[in-house]
């Protein structure tokens, strides 16, 4: 049986589950030997590229409006309905593949793949799938909602952003307290939804022949480098390495305060300057000042920006109804990457962007790659891309090409220097928070959950004081929405972040040679094992204390040497 493709993503845009597996049979039926391999893995990638393409658009629309019921059903009837049943038929055909007992060059990665996924797979776990797709849309729904009263008027939360940055000490204050509050108020009934999808997860792990989730996901993840004692050590070595160097940033950030003590709601105020960095007024103009960034840094990764936005491919604006967060999602069909954000006119907005940016240039040069297989790694490749492009653009965000004068520039990179020694602290504590909820035995237990979040965060963030404000601290994980959404997908930001440190390094030795390395690890996409396109960008996996403390040591001579130039 053979079934024409539609030309573009539109013609699956309302397609039903019943036309979509009229396709996959089609693929299953199909004469399939070494001679016909080639040409059915087109047709079967470019299948699989059409459907991810022509759901991108649905899930785009919610997201950008959490309001609107018809782009929740939409976006609903994709993702409950249609990829959890194409993914069991992925499955299926993985499984013709793998049979025939032939890997082609560049697919050993996929293959590996494939087996994992036909290990895992079991029929009962794709309603779970299902329904925890409808949990984490309630979740969305629940979080883009939040409002709060601003000044005599409602406000979406992440708009309270430039005033947690206040010079006023009070203002801050007072707008912490109004950004935490709605996750304080719902604490209870995010605590039930977050119940139900631990439930859910177990259930997979358990459908699976896993003892828990956590086991379940470094094989769904296709984890195939390290494992969940290598994460420990991680932990271990952020907890000797990492939060010393950041709880000296942080008192040098007091005294330069004047403080007695840094309470929550002085860590995002700018110590260097009176009034808050404001490199942009909104959306549009974020945009094109980054274009002019990364123009200054590579001209290429400039045009391929400048496609971007001419193709109307970024929404950048926080609004009410807004799905919180930002993301940069891949139209595979096209080969064209969307970035969502949530910008409010801070300098952080201006970093989010890069990051995703990131994401975007691996979607632009792993597109060459023939399978939709080939080009998208493991995350934590993908934000090996990301984390590296802040570093690599950092320098370019004063004189003559960036959105800052000199002076600012150098606070800019001070600020973003201390933000991944915060985010390393942040990050441990959320992949060990995660690891408890799935394998102590008490992870349905909602009060348990909070106490142990409070302990974690006890260990790793230290420095601020957080007396009388147990329900705020506490409601800190709620507010992490890959916990509730995106379960285990946050070591590999720490992975990356180290691997990031070592791309920036060599850049500062090397130049354009670092930035060509880092050009071709984007190429690679996943036609490698992990450690190799670590290595093709010029880093490697780390995990011990003995290899994070010269680029710690390297972060913390930066800073001091731009608290120089800025005359801390």
């Amino acid at each position: 049986m053979t079934v024409e493709l539609p030309a573009t993503s539109a013609g699956l845009a309302h397609t039903t589950w019943e036309e979509c597996r009229a396709y996959y049979e089609a693929f299953a039926e199909a004469p399939l030997d070494v001679a016909s391999l080639e040409s059915w893995l087109r047709r079967w990638s470019r299948f699989e590229e059409l459907l991810t393409e022509a759901a991108s658009p649905a899930m785009i629309a919610y997201t950008c409006d959490t309001g609107d019921a018809a782009k929740e059903a939409a976006h609903l009837r994709f993702y409950t309905d249609i990829i959890p049943k194409a993914e069991e038929q992925g499955v299926r055909l993985a499984r013709r593949f793998v049979a025939l007992g032939v890997v082609p060059e560049g697919l050993e990665t996929t293959v590996a793949r494939f087996r994992a996924s036909i290990d895992i797979f079991r029929e009962a776990n794709v309603p779970l799938f299902s329904e925890l797709e409808e949990l984490g849309s309630r979740y969305q729904r629940m979080t883009g909602g939040m409002m709060t009263e601003w000044e005599g008027e409602q406000r979406p939360l992440p708009m309270l952003a430039p005033f947690l940055q206040a010079s006023d000490r009070a203002v801050r204050e007072r707008a912490f307290r109004a950004t935490v509050a709605p996750y304080v108020a719902a604490r209870d009934a995010l605590a039930e939804l977050f119940t139900q999808m631990v439930e859910r997860r177990q259930a997979v792990a358990r459908n699976a022949n896993f003892s828990d989730f956590q086991t379940f996901s470094f094989a769904a993840k296709h984890r195939f480098d390290y494992a969940t004692g290598d994460c420990a050590r991680f932990h271990d070595a952020v907890e000797s390495v990492v939060v010393p160097a950041h709880s000296r940033a942080l008192q040098a950030r007091r005294r330069r305060l004047g403080l007695d003590a840094l309470r929550p709601w002085d860590v995002a105020v700018n110590p260097y300057r009176a009034e808050p960095l404001r490199p942009f007024k909104d959306g549009v103009e974020l945009a094109r000042g980054v274009r002019r960034i990364l123009g200054a840094l590579d001209p290429v990764l400039g045009a391929e920006f400048q496609t971007m936005m001419d193709e109307e491919l970024l929404d950048l604006d926080s609004r009410k109804g807004k799905a919180p967060g930002g993301y940069c999602d891949t139209l595979h069909a096209r080969g064209r990457p969307f970035v969502f954000m949530n910008a409010s006119g801070v300098l952080e907005d201006v970093m989010t962007l890069l990051h995703e940016a990131g994401h975007a240039f691996h979607a632009f040069a792993s597109h060459e790659q023939p399978l939709i297989w080939q080009r998208h790694p493991g995350a934590e490749a993908a934000e090996l891309a990301s984390m590296s492009m802040e570093l690599l653009a950092g320098s370019h965000l004063g004189p003559p090409a960036g959105m800052l004068d000199s002076r600012d520039a150098a606070i800019a990179r001070l600020e973003h220097l201390e933000d991944v020694l915060m985010s390393l602290a942040h990050i441990a504590s959320v992949d060990a928070f995660q690891g408890w909820i799935y394998t102590s035995g008490e992870g349905l237990d909602p009060e348990a959950r909070d106490l142990a979040w409070l302990r974690y965060r006890q260990r790793f963030e230290q420095g601020v004081d957080w007396s009388g404000l147990t329900a705020e601290r506490t409601a800190r994980w709620y507010r992490q929405l890959h916990i509730f959404l995106y379960p285990f997908y946050y070591i590999e930001y720490g992975i990356a972040q180290f691997g990031a440190l070592q791309v920036w390094r060599n850049h500062r030795r090397e130049g354009a040679v670092a930035l060509e390395a880092y050009r071709r690890f984007l190429a690679e996409g996943a036609v490698r094992p992990l450690p190799e396109l670590y290595r093709t960008a010029g880093a490697g996996l780390i995990f011990d204390p003995v290899s994070m403390r010269p680029l710690i040591d390297l972060v913390e001579e930066e800073m001091e040497q731009l608290r120089g130039l800025v005359g801390a």
